[in-house]
Formats: C-alpha cells, structure tokens, sequence
C-alpha cells in the first residue's frame, strides 16, 4: 500500500513570506506607475492639472514642484534601497493632496486611496528606514 502526502503547500516558492514578497512587489510596482502618470501629467501641463493647481491658488510653480516630486517619488519607490523611504515620503505627500483636496471641494478619493497605500508599504517596509537614533 502507497500513501501520498501533499505538502504542496510547503512546496519551494510558496511560502507565505515569498508570497507576501511578491504581492508587496506588485502593488509597488502598480503605485509608482500611478504616481508616476500623476507626475508626468502634471509636469506635462495636462489641463486638468493646471486647473486643479490654479483652483489651489499658489501659483503653477507648485503644480511643477508636485510632479517632480511624485516622479521622483515613483522611481524611488522601484529602489530597494529607498523604496520604504519614497513610501514615507509619498505617504505625506498625499496627504497634503487629500487636505488640499477637501479645501478647494475637488474629490479626495484618489489621493487618500493611494495615501493608504503608500503608508500601508511604509509600514510594510519600515525595518528598511534608516535608524535616526542609536544606543551606543
């Protein structure tokens, strides 16, 4: 008599932290292009980006500097080395955009869902963020 065992679970490349590698890859992968078209659009002068920024009133040198930011962001967010960094400072980023957002009445879906996301990697990502103290 031959009895079968099926650890496929166990298998190589399926463990529950592989996986849980691979999702976190993707959704950073899936951010950065979104704030990355963000960005480009922003800095391409898409006129729905130079209405929202006029409606903001600060002139469009911050419509400029956002989308640098969100560029720089994205690419960042693909270095490992400062992936959880970008996910902390986008995180605050989208912040403002959501706050920003609601002052002016335009829609704060879109920036709070990416927000959360961006804090939930930098959560995520956190035992990558240089220490700012150290016990000696």
């Amino acid at each position: 008599m031959n009895v079968t065992i099926d650890n496929s679970a166990d298998a190589p490349g399926r463990s529950p932290r592989r996986v849980a590698t691979i999702v976190r890859a993707t959704i950073q992968v899936l951010l950065a292009l979104q704030i990355a078209i963000g960005g480009v659009l922003k800095l391409a002068g898409d006129p729905t980006m130079i209405d929202l920024f006029t409606d903001i009133g600060w002139g469009q040198w911050l419509r400029l500097f956002v989308g640098v930011c969100e560029v720089a962001g994205a690419i960042a967010l693909l270095i490992p080395r400062l992936a959880a960094l970008a996910a902390v400072a986008l995180t605050a980023l989208l912040a403002g955009a959501v706050i920003t957002n609601v002052a002016i009445g335009a829609n704060p879906a879109v920036p709070a869902v990416f927000g959360l996301i961006a804090a939930g990697l930098a959560i995520s990502l956190r035992h990558r963020l240089p220490r700012l103290t150290r016990n000696h």
